[in-house]
């Protein structure tokens, strides 16, 4: 059984990983996922998985999700894709863009304190 995470609905595969995804969320971003520890599960910084996630599911929506029972690792940081999208050539234009916006950045901060080459 699955659970909704009570402060931003992102569904995982049980308590457990519920409770890190709260707590993980948290300590990088602060904002609501933290507040909502601060209010619900007060010393939660100090509590483990299994014992933050007998508070957290508590709180949170019951979902069909099958827990994982492969093996798996979280080795990959959050939102890391599998594979990149872009093209060489839309990293070249990407690239190529950027050098002349680049140039002209400093060709305007040039110009504005008069040291421009050309004089």
């Amino acid at each position: 059984m699955g659970y909704l995470c009570p402060v931003c609905g992102v569904e995982t595969a049980d308590g457990e990983h519920l409770a890190n995804h709260v707590a993980f969320t948290a300590l990088t971003r602060g904002g609501d996922h933290e507040a909502w520890l601060d209010e619900h599960a007060p010393g939660w910084a100090d509590s483990g998985p299994a014992e933050l996630a007998d508070t957290v599911v508590g709180h949170a929506t019951e979902t069909d999700a099958e827990p994982v029972s492969e093996a798996h690792t979280h080795d990959a940081p959050a939102g890391a894709r599998a594979s990149v999208d872009a093209s060489a050539a839309d990293s070249d234009d990407v690239l190529a863009e950027a050098r002349e916006l680049t140039a002209a950045m400093y060709a305007s901060s040039a110009d504005d304190n008069g040291d421009s080459e050309n004089e």
